[in-house]
């Protein structure tokens, strides 16, 4: 089936340019189904696979290829650190992935991390950092190793940042580093709770363990690579499994400088869109400075009968969202003044 939207639909400057895939919060676990932490939403651990196998299929028979696929984090499910079958599940996830016929960019979310140390993450095939693009001449764009982000580019003139939101977080650090300390001293100077997974009485909901942010580090070289995009008149997409947009997503979810992220973001004009995950329910938002915050729905709190993914086309004036099942379209324009013309 074609899901290229018809030229009838579009005004006549918009042609098709390029696509690409999203998919959010897999959370695999050969499990019976389950609940969240609430009890009142229901989790298809094993059927995941199912409804991840379902979009690949469908990506790999889309008349135009996708360039890519983003997967934004939360690939297999805590449970199964519980269970030791972390390293199980994610090659049986993985061997999965390996069925699509194009590259796919794997995001970082809580669960990588209650399976595996960053250590473990850096040298396994969830790091897919070696499909980044250098800029020539311009070394304040290369990431240092400290963090887990890196940019590319799928087509002239579209940039697309993965960003690492648990940059700075208490989980898959080294309990004894000075890095997991300066966290935990963070995390509790903004909760006071006991159970730190809990945002009870908190001003600041989203300091809680199962989020984290973003170093100033990470922060000023995300600002370097938008300074170049900006010059070169670049789109670009942001990729992090935590949402920054409080309109787009429960506030419990957010990064935890959400706002730090935000600021650098607004002080440019090329980024069109963020895509985040881990919220399992998805959101939108557009913000009062055009860039559109697309929460996905996680596959993992998908039921059998329905689907949770998306394919993204690309135009010259605008991105639009084709969404499966639970996902909902979107029409993402440019902001008015910076529509290309081909």
């Amino acid at each position: 089936m074609d899901d290229k939207p018809s030229p009838g639909t579009l005004n006549e400057n918009s042609e098709f340019l390029f696509s690409f895939g999203v998919i959010a919060d897999i959370q695999y676990a050969n499990l019976e189904d389950g609940y969240n932490y609430q009890g009142n939403r229901r989790r298809y651990y094993r059927h995941s696979l199912l409804h991840l196998q379902g979009a690949i299929e469908h990506w790999n028979k889309e008349r135009i290829l996708p360039c890519c696929v983003l997967q934004l984090g939360d690939i297999i499910d805590g449970y199964n650190a519980q269970y030791k079958a972390s390293e199980k599940s994610l090659e049986l996830v993985m061997n999965v992935f390996q069925m699509l016929k194009v590259p796919v960019h794997h995001t970082w979310g809580n669960h990588e991390f209650y399976n595996f140390s960053r250590d473990y993450l850096t040298n396994s095939k969830l790091n897919t950092k070696y499909l980044e693009d250098q800029i020539v001449h311009h070394p304040e764009t290369v990431t240092s190793g400290n963090y887990y982000a890196y940019h590319f580019v799928p087509f002239p003139k579209f940039r697309f940042i993965l960003l690492d939101a648990y940059d700075l977080s208490v989980l898959g650090v080294d309990q004894s580093s000075p890095k997991y300390q300066q966290c935990l001293k963070m995390l509790r100077e903004h909760n006071p709770n006991l159970e730190l997974n809990s945002p009870q009485g908190l001003s600041e909901p989203q300091f809680v363990q199962f989020n984290g942010g973003f170093s100033q580090e990470q922060l000023n070289w995300l600002n370097e690579v938008l300074t170049f995009s900006d010059t070169n008149q670049e789109k670009v997409v942001i990729v992090s499994h935590l949402p920054i947009y409080p309109e787009a997503s429960d506030s419990v979810c957010l990064a935890w400088n959400y706002r730090d992220a935000l600021a650098v973001i607004w002080a440019h004009e090329c980024v069109v869109c963020f895509f985040a995950g881990h919220t399992h329910d998805g959101g939108y938002s557009e913000d009062p400075f055009g860039v559109h915050h697309i929460n996905l729905e996680g596959v993992i709190e998908t039921a059998p009968d329905s689907q949770a993914f998306g394919t993204v086309y690309v135009y010259p004036d605008k991105m639009m969202l084709k969404g499966r099942g639970r996902v909902p379209d979107r029409i993402m324009n440019y902001k008015k003044e910076k529509a290309f013309h081909f």
